[in-house]
């Protein structure tokens, strides 16, 4: 029997009173049937927490002695209010937009951000720092945080949930949280291309165990902290980022092939030391995120996402840009849409939303 024809049938002999009670328990009864929809919006994981280098870095930067910083215009430009969070970044990064996508939060601050609320904390924060890589001499180049400085500050961040959430919860939301890494590149360009440091000691091939080593002791100490939803974004096409091709590109700037060498194979070691990892513990997700492909494709096809210039970035000449080089003097293009990169090492927002698509399709479900 309908509602419609129930009501044909018995309203004459209702009260008005009783009318109105008959509405408000089918007003329960229809909360009952939907208040499994209503909870299954609620974001899959209770935070997302995140480590890596500049790609992902929110602002923890700011707070430390080093050059490699960006919290000053034009970095920020189509940021909330316009404003230079320390994000390398025209806006939002890739830990923004997955916070989003997940429907935890809009923006995911820097732990070292000393305006976080609790709330900040139980939904997930950055440890990232931008100039840093899984090889310890990236980060003491540069005086920035290493992958050890982020895991003790994590642990850090573990004693602070216990306070506020109490143990039993603060062990939930470290075990379900989805936990995320972007780091690699500075290795490869700066720290064994870059500099004299790396390369009398190693060739191409031991460099790169070097840095999947580190990344394989990262993710066992992560996973014995706790963390059991660890996606591992792999390296770039290095070779084909602006300042990269300014500086071994030659005359013409092309993209450096040996560097995207390098890469791919960094690349094929972490994704074989993640899968060992996976067989060596049973109820870990840890997943490697091949980001590689599509960026490369971004890169050379522009005009097929909607970019039409994707090796130069958007700051100043864009060839050499980057940091403290770009800045109030190096003003930028008129029309940050038509650019892959932001400045000559970092994508656009625009980019980053291209570039996380796919993440989201393809790897999300997976890990959550």
């Amino acid at each position: 029997m309908t509602l419609k024809l129930f009501f044909f049938c018995f309203a004459p002999s209702f009260t008005s009173s009783s009318i109105l009670s008959l509405l408000l328990f089918f007003l329960l009864v229809h909360i009952g049937f939907y208040g499994q929809t209503i909870d299954a919006k609620k974001p899959p994981v209770p935070a997302l927490i995140v480590f890596g280098d500049s790609i992902v870095d929110p602002g923890n930067n700011n707070k430390l002695g080093t050059l490699v910083k960006c919290n000053f215009p034009p970095y920020g430009k189509d940021f909330t209010q316009h404003i230079p969070t320390g994000r390398f970044c025209n806006g939002k990064i890739p830990s923004d937009l997955l916070a989003a996508s997940l429907g935890i939060k809009e923006l995911v601050p820097a732990y070292l951000d000393p305006n976080l609320t609790p709330e900040d904390l139980l939904t997930g924060v950055s440890f990232a720092s931008g100039g840093t890589g899984y090889d310890n001499l990236t980060a003491r180049i540069v005086s920035v945080l290493s992958l050890s400085d982020q895991l003790e500050l994590f642990k850090e961040y573990i004693g602070k949930l216990k306070s506020i959430a109490g143990e039993e919860r603060a062990a939930i939301i470290v075990s379900e949280s989805l936990y995320v890494s972007i780091l690699g590149t500075d290795d490869i360009a700066n720290t064994y291309f870059g500099t004299p440091f790396r390369r009398p000691q190693y060739d191409v091939s031991s460099y790169t165990d070097l840095v999947a080593n580190s990344a394989s002791d990262f993710y066992e100490e992560l996973y014995n902290l706790g963390a059991r939803k660890i996606g591992v974004v792999g390296l770039p096409p290095v070779g084909c980022v602006p300042s990269q091709r300014t500086l071994a590109g030659g005359i013409t700037r092309d993209c450096v092939e040996h560097y995207n060498q390098v890469a791919r194979l960094v690349n094929s070691k972490i994704s074989n030391k993640l899968e060992m990892l996976s067989t060596k513990f049973s109820d870990p997700k840890i997943l490697y995120i091949d980001i590689y492909t599509t960026l490369d494709d971004i890169i050379r096809r522009p005009f097929n996402y909607g970019f039409e210039v994707s090796n130069r970035g958007c700051c100043g000449t864009g060839n050499i840009e980057v940091s403290i080089l770009c800045n109030p003097a190096t003003p930028p293009c008129p029309d940050v849409s038509k650019y892959v990169f932001w400045d000559s090492y970092h994508p656009t927002e625009k980019a980053y939303k291209a570039l996380i698509g796919p993440v989201i399709r393809d790897y999300l479900p997976r890990l959550v």
